[in-house]
């Protein structure tokens, strides 16, 4: 194997910027397709003229498409036979012609569910709101994995998925959560790969997580909803908070002070509903997601 070639400082300096140019471009396309500007075809099309998008890769292009995901286009490119680290410039036509024709399918497939994500300050109701409305036998439940010990009454693999703190590091690594987070000593996650699953087999499912996990799922997914729950005002959050009895003053205090700071967050969200009553709030949630 030869040498690679002597670049100047200006022609290392072109390429750099020729690099930079062409991952604007892919990131570009990418937002369009998850927004639903731009179907496959389309992209399939630009590649014929366009090198920055020529190279991008089938996995990526996959994994944009709304509804599709990891799992999905995983499985969709073993089934195609088309290696994981593919560029559209490496399709064959046969494979393109898999693609065009598995998507123009899709309209008569079953239409995946919706992922809704409720989160909200602490005390405001959130897990009273997500029992009712798994209740109401609308949504399926995700089961979360964790790295503590399981209680006398709980059941691996119903209330959560029970791993050791070395698997939990490996699926970290591997990807394979929508969000996790560390509390108390011990660390809790959403697995990804089972959440994708139920929406592809048309489910709708609930979320119930803290603030900045609903940011990690939104970044995973784009096409979840973020749903953030406000109180009727801040005197009964306040009473809800200091009601709690088994709190010392100063973990009131505490509290308190992280629900001033997680109410701000309400703007990052797609849909703010105030938690005035249950029941309406509830009919609210199975509105989105058959909307």
């Amino acid at each position: 194997m030869g040498l690679p070639p002597q670049l100047t400082p200006e022609q290392r300096q072109e390429a750099l910027l020729k690099a930079a140019i062409s991952r604007k471009r892919r990131a570009e396309v990418k937002f369009k397709i998850k927004n639903g500007e731009f179907s496959i075809d389309t992209v399939l099309e630009i590649a014929k003229t366009e090198d920055a998008v020529a190279k991008m890769r089938v996995k990526e292009l996959l994994e944009s498409l709304s509804g599709v995901g990891k799992v999905r286009a995983q499985s969709l490119m073993e089934r195609l036979n088309i290696s994981p680290t593919r560029r559209i410039q490496g399709l064959g036509r046969l494979q393109i012609k898999q693609l065009r024709e598995e998507f123009m399918k899709s309209e008569h497939a079953i239409k995946p569910g919706k992922l809704l994500v409720l989160s909200g300050p602490g005390g405001v109701g959130k897990s009273t709101v997500a029992k009712k409305l798994r209740e109401a036998g609308d949504f399926w439940v995700s089961v979360s994995a964790t790295t503590r010990s399981p209680r006398n009454n709980e059941i691996d693999g119903k209330d959560y998925f029970f791993v050791s703190d070395d698997e939990f590091t490996r699926m970290i690594n591997a990807d394979e959560f929508l969000e996790w987070a560390e509390f108390a000593g011990n660390r809790y996650g959403t697995p990804q790969e089972k959440v994708e699953q139920a929406l592809l087999l048309g489910r709708n499912v609930l979320l119930e997580i803290e603030i900045a996990g609903a940011k990690q799922v939104k970044a995973h997914l784009p096409q979840s909803v973020l749903v953030f729950l406000e109180p009727p005002t801040w005197e009964e959050l306040v009473a809800r908070l200091e009601g709690r009895g088994t709190d010392s003053p100063e973990r009131r205090a505490e509290r308190l002070k992280l629900a001033q700071e997680e109410l701000v967050a309400a703007s990052y969200f797609d849909v703010v509903l105030i938690n005035d009553q249950v029941e309406s709030v509830v009919r609210r949630l199975i509105e989105l997601a058959h909307n």
